[in-house]
């Protein structure tokens, strides 16, 4: 077996062919870093059931009803639509911070399916981002991630190598329910109360897909997470793929979340150009009726070569924008997506063309960064 086996793609097996003994040659049996961890939690860990005293949550809150992890009001998100009122238990921009001095971290998650997608990473979509948080300095601790055959659930552990009290994130699955999720410490370890976000409103994003996190390969590499870790402030992802569609009764949702600034970016998901002209101004127009003075950002597709009817997509939003400040309103923002991704290198920053990689989520969050220093500094 050589090099150029490889490059040419030879499948390989082992056992006896022969004899019915073939079997697929498995990555794990020739790189251990890609085996699957598996944990079954002892007797003498501490096993702490979320939502629980010590593990502050955020963008998320657990559903009693339901039995799971929600973004919004399940009942108000079904009042919209039946896809929003399925999205809505995807955890996209769910977070825990949490302190602790243990030597080692596990989970237990459970859920009623595992949501697959071929073009998507299950460490996204489906996966946990442990990151340890020192200052303004993020270390990647772990990944929980599933195997493809995990239905219902899995669990994980992570050694952290880290000495005495750290401080912790725990970012939730972008495309997945969660039902019950457990965290496990070791017996000794000490819980310690966390840090908080910076004492800004959060920063509410309502769109599409691209909003909700796809394709990130994980979940703190969607551009609200990766904004958030660059300015230390809370947010809502309410990026619901293929159902974001500017109706009424989600706005005046909107209107209940207090929050520092509003994102609207869901022109992707309108059926129609016209759909969109009928609905993007007058969405923002039952948003602001209410929250006067919250500034506003109408942000359009960055995939620009991908999707049909961009630039006239892209001239509605702008049209909106200019309308509202002919109207007096100086705090609403339009941010123009075809220039999100740069210039060099486009081509490389989504997955399938629609959707960015991690190098797209980089440039989008970059780009809005330079907006938020234009909009308050507080931001930064």
């Amino acid at each position: 077996m050589d090099y150029a086996d490889f490059a040419n793609n030879k499948s390989y097996t082992f056992g006896d062919a022969s004899k019915g003994e073939e079997q697929p040659m498995k990555i794990e049996k020739l790189d251990k870093n890609f085996v699957q961890s598996k944990y079954d939690c002892a007797d003498d860990r501490k096993t702490y059931i979320i939502p629980s005293d010590g593990f502050d949550l955020y963008g998320v809150f657990y559903d009693e009803k339901s039995g799971r992890f929600m973004r919004m009001d399940a009942d108000v998100a079904q009042r919209v639509s039946e896809g929003v009122g399925y999205l809505t238990t995807h955890t996209s921009g769910g977070r825990i911070r949490f302190s602790t001095d243990s030597p080692t971290i596990g989970i237990t998650v459970s859920y009623s399916s595992l949501d697959q997608m071929s073009h998507m990473p299950l460490t996204g979509s489906c996966g946990f981002a442990l990151l340890k948080k020192d200052g303004k300095k993020y270390k990647t601790i772990g990944m929980f991630r599933p195997s493809p055959t995990d239905d219902k659930g899995y669990s994980g552990e992570v050694e952290t190598e880290e000495k005495g009290r750290q401080e912790y994130i725990l970012y939730f699955p972008l495309y997945n329910n969660v039902t019950k999720l457990e965290i496990h410490l070791d017996s000794s370890a000490n819980l310690y109360p966390a840090e908080k976000y910076r004492d800004v409103k959060p920063i509410l994003y309502y769109g599409a897909s691209i909003d909700q996190g796809g394709c990130a390969s994980r979940p703190d590499s969607a551009y609200p997470a990766i904004l958030s870790k660059w300015n230390d402030i809370d947010f809502i992802n309410l990026g619901f793929s293929g159902n974001a569609k500017g109706e009424k009764l989600m706005a005046e949702y909107l209107t209940q979340i207090d929050c520092s600034l509003c994102f609207m970016a869901y022109d992707g998901n309108a059926p129609t150009v016209e759909f969109l002209e009928d609905t993007h101004f007058k969405f923002y127009q039952t948003y602001r009726k209410v929250r006067k003075d919250v500034p506003v950002i109408f942000m359009s597709l960055p995939s620009f070569e991908y999707f049909k009817d961009t630039e006239r997509r892209r001239e509605v939003l702008k049209k909106s924008c200019e309308k509202a400040r002919a109207l007096g309103d100086d705090n609403v923002y339009f941010i123009d997506g075809e220039t999100l991704y740069g210039e060099k290198d486009r081509e490389i920053c989504t997955v399938e063309g629609a959707h960015p990689n991690d190098l797209g989520f980089w440039r989008i969050a970059s780009h809005i960064y330079e907006h938020f220093g234009k909009i308050d500094k507080k931001f930064l």
